[in-house]
């Protein structure tokens, strides 16, 4: 039997792990796991001083400032929400706005305080992350409103600083040595993060069509149409992958082509078939569809590093 006091706990907690959006806890963790991954087989000096505090730490860092930038968001979007998510904490009053500035500036400070125990090229990493996700949500700038800045700051962020700033940054750690040689295979991972943030930024704003009208929002699926946006964005994942399955067998010389090529091309075909079943008539329907390609990113960051472990 549970208690008052222990119910009210567990649903504090639940509040919290809605505040943060799992799906972008799931997607930072697996993106650091995959990053660690990808420089254990790229870079031989760090089987030597494999030390996984510096990947746990990492981790915490990211993952305060992940809970940072979506708590800062839903701060500022709690009209819009009460129309597009109203079963976030802060849109449906299970958290008051006092409590959320609270865990926002508890969560920057400590991804901060962390990043710059850990080094430079991780303070860098967060403090820009932190940057531009302020100037994505917080008035006056809220870059948010312009489509174009908003797709920006989320495959900048996702594809270019968390992927090159992390590399770098284990590298750094593990080998004190400041390289600016970064393999193809970095670039590569790189290169596909970037579409995938733009796929995401594209995605995201489908299911919410209702709520940023009202609020005039002018997000490319209101400029463009769904129908649009979905086909487009579904065309970049293509080209992502197949230049994938490409570069395996004639530019990436530390990846497995055989394992890399299948598994890119096998997702690829689920990708389309996923998509036939959506119905943009739907929120529900396209907003499960968001999730499937959340997945689908989750998934890169292990196919890909293994590709490259199973190379020796």
């Amino acid at each position: 039997m549970i208690s008052n006091s222990g119910q009210k706990t567990s649903d504090r907690f639940y509040s919290l792990w809605k505040f943060s959006r799992p799906h972008t806890i799931i997607g930072t963790t697996l993106s650091v796991l995959g990053l660690y991954i990808l420089g254990l087989a790229l870079v031989p000096t760090f089987t030597e001083f494999f030390h996984p505090i510096s990947w746990l730490a990492t981790t915490i860092a990211c993952l305060c400032g992940n809970v940072y930038i979506v708590g800062l968001n839903q701060i500022e979007d709690i009209a819009i929400d009460k129309i597009n998510k109203p079963h976030l904490p802060l849109a449906s009053g299970e958290f008051s706005v006092r409590t959320g500035w609270m865990i926002v500036g508890v969560t920057g400070i400590l991804a901060l305080v962390i990043a710059w125990l850990q080094g430079v090229f991780l303070l860098g990493v967060v403090s820009s992350s932190l940057l531009i996700g302020t100037a994505y949500s917080l008035p006056p700038i809220r870059l948010k409103r312009f489509p174009l800045y908003a797709a920006l700051c989320i495959f900048v962020v996702r594809g270019i600083i968390v992927n090159l700033g992390i590399f770098q940054h284990f590298r750094w750690i593990f080998s004190h040595q400041l390289v600016v040689d970064i393999p193809p295979e970095v670039w590569m991972l790189t290169g596909f993060m970037i579409l995938f943030g733009l796929v995401i930024a594209l995605l995201k704003d489908i299911p919410d069509m209702a709520g940023d009208k009202q609020y005039h929002i002018r997000t490319f699926t209101i400029q463009l149409g769904a129908p649009f946006v979905l086909n487009l964005a579904l065309s970049v994942l293509a080209i992502g992958y197949l230049s994938i399955a490409l570069a395996s067998w004639f530019w990436l010389p530390h990846i497995n082509p055989i394992f890399a090529s299948f598994t890119h091309l096998s997702v690829l075909g689920i990708m389309y078939w996923r998509s036939m079943s959506v119905d943009l008539s739907h929120p529900a329907s396209v907003a499960k569809f968001y999730q499937f390609i959340w997945k689908l990113f989750f998934i890169e960051y292990l196919l890909f590093p293994l590709a490259c472990l199973l190379k020796y």
